[in-house]
């Protein structure tokens, strides 16, 4: 297991960045801090938010609850971590969900953790388990589903819920998008009984070998947007472009301060 400096503390800690507050965790703090709840047993879930989910806080009010729920959010996003520079709290490092589903994998396997993999488009989630597995020998994952796009009924919803509760999983991956992930684990983390639950986005994409990743040149210097737009711009050529206006906005009119704080 990772050993860090009281990862529970700083989780604890919140940096507010534009309306969201931030864990001060590095991505070792972050596995060990997860390791901690799940041994805690309790339901929980915690946050992994680019710039898109924090310019989603301000939009939908519903989401700084789910924000106060949380065991702790990390920052998904570079501007994210200048921003909290530029008021003079830094955020120690970005902490990307598509790094965090390989580094929680082999911890799972170390610690002989229960893992469940849920959403993706049909086969990835399968896809993703076989993969994870064969990299990281020992893990553990009792389960995968990829429900349908289409809005699912109570009944079937019921029998999803109830096959996850079934494979008793310390640690669920949700791949449904975001806000959609965090609202579904919100409406359900506690009946659920998972220790941790998650909202990873296209994580499970890349540990399927779906999609590929930017150089780590691009992602240390905060250009992985720019890479992830090339292979795919219909799809988030809008919402880079909002996300973009939304953080030069805050950065012109108050630095990483936004609205929201408490």
């Amino acid at each position: 297991m990772l050993q860090t400096a009281e990862p529970e503390a700083s989780a604890r800690h919140r940096v507010w960045i534009w309306g969201v507050p931030f864990a001060p965790l590095t991505l070792e703090e972050t596995v060990a801090a997860v390791s901690e709840l799940i041994r805690a047993g309790r339901p929980s879930f915690f946050i992994t938010a680019p710039t898109h989910y924090a310019m989603l806080t301000e939009e939908c009010p519903d989401l700084r609850e789910i924000n106060e729920r949380a065991a702790f959010i990390v920052a998904d996003g570079k501007p994210l971590v200048w921003a909290s520079r530029m008021q003079g709290e830094p955020l120690p490092e970005r902490v990307a969900g598509s790094d965090l589903i390989f580094h929680l994998c082999e911890e799972a396997a170390s610690e002989g953790f229960r893992v469940f993999l849920l959403g993706g488009a049909e086969g990835v989630a399968e896809v993703a388990a076989s993969r994870l597995v064969e990299r990281y020998p020992g893990l553990n994952i009792v389960g995968t589903e990829c429900p349908p796009f289409r809005p699912t009924g109570p009944e079937e919803e019921a029998a999803m819920l109830d096959r996850i509760r079934a494979a008793e999983p310390d640690l669920l991956f949700v791949a449904f998008g975001q806000p959609k992930g965090e609202r579904w684990i919100l409406r359900h983390y506690e009946a659920l009984g998972v220790p941790v639950s998650v909202q990873v986005g296209a994580s499970l994409d890349f540990a399927a070998g779906r999609v590929r990743r930017a150089p780590r040149w691009m992602q240390k210097s905060g250009l992985e947007w720019l890479f992830r737009m090339a292979i795919e711009p219909r799809r988030l050529a809008g919402r880079y472009t909002r996300n973009a206006w939304f953080g030069a906005r805050k950065m012109a009119f108050g630095g990483g301060r936004g609205v929201g704080r408490r």
